[in-house]
């Protein structure tokens, strides 16, 4: 990909997975709009990929739970910025009883994991229409193949990422705009995270992956423009074993490792 002055955009860039796709694009010579919530480090890691890759890389704080913040944000990069590439990769989960979480808890997982990745896809899917080749990655996740006791609105947040993007895919077939959705296991990015996963079966615990390994893997299937990315042998084998695996014994599979993190959480 010629990138010239052409920007990646990656949004919830500052750590796990969106830093390590940060550091991919960087690597691969893209030039870079990153975004995240204040005081975390964006503009920091926007300088270091500058100097360590001679690129550009312009770090943005925002929160796009707030429908006005991506208006601002589109707004700005289409005046200022010619985007060919992005990447919809801030999302949040969370694990607790239904009855007990407050609606502002699963409206953050709603505004984020899902209205932000589409107004922010709306928005600036002119300007991606203007470059010779563009091409949009979300970041769905392999819960998006089936429901989850405790964690009730994440998955379904990310079926509904799987379903809009391979709908728009569809869309824009033949155009000069390719969508692809990736659909990665669950991944070590920092220590609390690691003792959480042990707490599931060693069937959820083989999904696992390294986020760079994630990273390196969906930039390359994006850029051949594959629809569906699974990365990862075992993460295809477990999306098969999803299709005969019998519900009832996955959700209690998947609930009792959902309470047990609950329970260490709470430790």
């Amino acid at each position: 990909m010629n990138n010239n002055d052409k920007y990646t955009l990656i949004t919830g860039a500052s750590k796990g997975l969106g830093r390590c796709l940060a550091e991919e694009c960087a690597r691969r010579n893209h030039h870079l709009i990153l975004t995240a919530l204040p005081h975390e480090g964006i503009n920091s890691l926007a300088i270091h990929l500058s100097k360590q890759y001679g690129i550009k890389a312009i770090g943005c704080e925002t929160d796009l739970t707030h429908e006005e913040n991506i208006y601002a944000l589109s707004n700005w990069i289409k005046s200022n910025y010619q985007v060919n590439f992005l990447i919809n990769n801030a999302g949040i989960g969370g694990t607790k009883y239904f009855e007990e979480a407050s609606w502002s808890y699963f409206n953050t997982i709603i505004n984020l994991n899902m209205s932000a990745l589409v107004l922010l896809s709306h928005q600036l899917l002119g300007v991606l229409q203007k470059q010779d080749q563009s091409y949009i990655l979300n970041i769905a996740s392999m819960a998006a193949f089936g429901p989850m006791a405790f964690k009730t609105i994440y998955p379904a947040s990310k079926a509904f990422v799987s379903s809009f993007s391979r709908g728009l895919s569809s869309e824009l077939s033949g155009t000069n705009v390719s969508v692809s959705v990736a659909h990665p296991g669950g991944m070590a990015t920092n220590p609390d995270v690691s003792s959480r996963m042990k707490q599931y079966s060693k069937f959820v615990q083989a999904t696992y992956m390294s986020p760079e390994d994630t990273a390196r893997i969906c930039l390359e299937e994006t850029l051949a423009k594959k629809t569906i990315i699974i990365p990862g042998l075992i993460n295809k084998i477990n999306r098969l074993a999803f299709k005969w695996f019998p519900e009832k014994l996955r959700l209690q599979l998947l609930g009792n490792g959902a309470k047990k993190e609950m329970a260490e959480i709470a430790a």
